[in-house]
């Protein structure tokens, strides 16, 4: 893909390249962020089937709420925290 197609978003305060069409996990795993948020033991959480039925992914997006990451496409300044 052409750079010039490529924009960024947020994740945790810091911008993260992503290129149109990927989903919010798919960019931050390019970028080797692979954790996501951390889960009830305090073990980090990813990515994990990456279809949408695990809800390993979960983020929260500005404006929008909970998200799954890996079904969820990354936009031009979303701005994503984990859950």
């Amino acid at each position: 893909m052409s750079a010039a197609r490529r924009f960024q978003f947020e994740f945790e305060g810091e911008a993260v390249s992503a290129e149109p069409g990927d989903s919010i996990a798919a960019a931050l795993a390019r970028a080797g962020r692979l954790a996501l948020g951390v889960g009830p033991g305090g073990g980090a959480r990813g990515l994990y089937c990456g279809i949408g039925v695990c809800f390993e992914c979960v983020v929260d997006v500005e404006g929008v709420g909970r998200v799954r990451g890996c079904l969820q496409r990354a936009e031009p300044g979303m701005r994503v925290r984990p859950r």
